[in-house]
């Protein structure tokens, strides 16, 4: 059945797959996003798009919509440290003010992009959502705050919420890829000295308890990242109504519940081995500089996603690191070509 959705900052990288996906599936979507970070471009064709910031999403929300998909924050972990007011202005204050809009319209329905930054420096591998929560920066604090407001919002009014933590997401999904400015991921800036704009790649330590020394992150293609946001709508019912008769399934996140699930492959890659993996995609050389450690790096990320699996009903079909790395490549490619830069949005709205 088709649903009308909400994309808070759609225009992003994450929010622009999702956003695709949901075009695909035949729902039709609204982004809505102030292209602080993200860009015009990345807005999927036939969504309508919304030049505008969070916190006037009143202006637009009504009872028409289904659901609200809330991917709009700053997300650099670096800048959140020199400049924490940000981080907590934007992504909790806005956050805040999206909720009461949403209970002004009655929208009962909410899928939000967490991250795996909310662990901090985890005790134990794989990491799963028992884990406790200490996160080493003030983005990662941000969007734990945000989770334990969405957790307040649901038991008091009902909400059926639903949480995912990524790990490292990488990849690319048709014209929709990463573009961040400035980029911090480990994937496009190796791809970046394969196309000669950087002069070589920096190994933050090479000296930790791993097999070749450098660090281990778990990566996800952000295509099986989408789809586990549409299976987390599936499972998110918005009025107890909509329960079956019999009860609800092992699937169903109930209003007043708010679900939280990691996303991961459950396999970890190193520096190294990303590094290798673009020279065998790429065909280019890929110059290495040892750097030292950086504070708060934790020799090993790796996600259990067994609540996904068991809640869900999500498994990633993408694992290979070969074919994330291929993937983000050909959009790279593409990019740098101007393609995707080409395309005008429809139904653009300006604030």
């Amino acid at each position: 059945m088709s649903a009308k959705y909400l994309v808070t900052g759609g225009a992003g990288y994450v929010g622009s797959v999702v956003a695709q996906h949901l075009l695909e599936a035949g729902h039709e979507v609204t982004v809505l996003d102030n292209l602080s970070t993200g860009f015009r471009a990345g807005v999927p064709a036939g969504a309508e798009f919304i030049e505008g910031d969070i916190r006037d999403a009143g202006k637009w929300l009504d009872a028409s919509y289904d659901a609200v998909l809330h991917f709009a924050a700053f997300s650099q972990v670096g800048e959140s440290v020199v400049k924490p007011e940000k981080y907590w202005d934007n992504n909790v204050g806005g956050t805040m003010e999206l909720l009461a809009a949403m209970r002004t319209a009655g929208v009962r329905k909410l899928v939000f992009s967490s991250t795996a930054a909310t662990y901090g420096e985890p005790e134990q591998i794989p990491i799963v959502e028992s884990a406790p929560t200490a996160p080493t920066n003030p983005y990662g604090a941000s969007k734990l705050a945000v989770d334990h407001m969405i957790s307040g919002e649901a038991a008091a009014h009902g909400l059926a919420a639903v949480s995912l933590r990524y790990f490292n997401v990488a990849g690319a999904y048709g014209d929709c890829g990463e573009r961040h400015q400035p980029e911090s991921h480990l994937i496009p800036l190796v791809l970046q000295v394969a196309q000669g704009k950087r002069e070589a790649i920096s190994v933050f330590g090479d000296d930790y308890p791993t097999a070749d020394g450098t660090c281990i992150r778990d990566y996800i293609h952000v295509a099986d990242l989408a789809e586990a946001h549409l299976l987390a709508l599936e499972a998110a019912h918005p009025s107890p109504a909509t329960t079956p008769a019999g009860g609800a399934t092992r699937h169903s996140v109930k209003p007043g519940e708010h679900l939280i699930c990691n996303l991961g492959n459950g396999n970890g890659f190193s520096v190294r081995e990303v590094i290798e993996t673009v020279r065998k995609v790429t065909g280019h050389p890929i110059p290495e500089v040892i750097a030292p450690r950086r504070g708060g790096d934790p020799a090993v990320l790796v996600a259990s996603a067994q609540t996904a699996i068991d809640r869900l009903g999500w498994r990633p079909a993408r694992a290979d690191l070969a074919g994330i790395v291929a993937d983000a490549w050909q959009f790279t490619q593409r990019l740098e070509g101007g393609k995707p830069d080409g395309r005008q949005p429809q139904g653009t709205k300006e604030s």
